[in-house]
C-alpha cells in the first residue's frame, strides 16, 4: 500500500488545514496535503491528496476516514494511483 492518498467528494470549502487536521487525528503523521484548486478562479475543485509518514498511518487513515464526514460531506479516501503517461504534447 502506498503512503499517498486520493480524496474525492470534498466540499469546495475544504482546504489544506482542515484535511491535515482530519488525517492527523488519533496520532497519525501527515507529511503533505494538497487540495487541488482551479488555476483561474482559485476555488477548490473537490479533490485532493494527502501523504502519510508511514505505511501504518496510511492504512489507518483509509480505515478511519473513508466514507466519513470532513467539512460536512462524506469523502472517499483511497490509495492514489500513478497517472498514466499520456504521451508528449510537444510541437513540431
Amino acid at each position: 500500500m502506498g503512503k499517498r492518498h486520493y480524496l474525492g467528494h470534498l466540499t469546495y470549502d475544504t482546504h489544506n488545514d482542515s484535511l491535515r487536521a482530519a488525517f492527523e487525528q488519533d496520532g497519525r503523521s501527515v507529511t503533505d496535503v494538497h487540495v487541488m484548486v482551479d488555476r483561474d478562479t482559485g476555488q477548490a475543485r473537490g479533490f485532493g491528496f494527502v501523504e502519510m509518514a508511514s505505511e501504518g498511518d496510511a492504512q489507518a487513515a483509509i480505515q478511519a476516514l473513508d466514507g466519513q464526514a470532513i467539512d460536512g460531506r462524506n469523502v472517499k479516501v483511497n490509495e492514489a494511483q500513478e497517472r498514466p503517461n499520456r504521451g508528449g504534447g510537444g510541437r513540431r
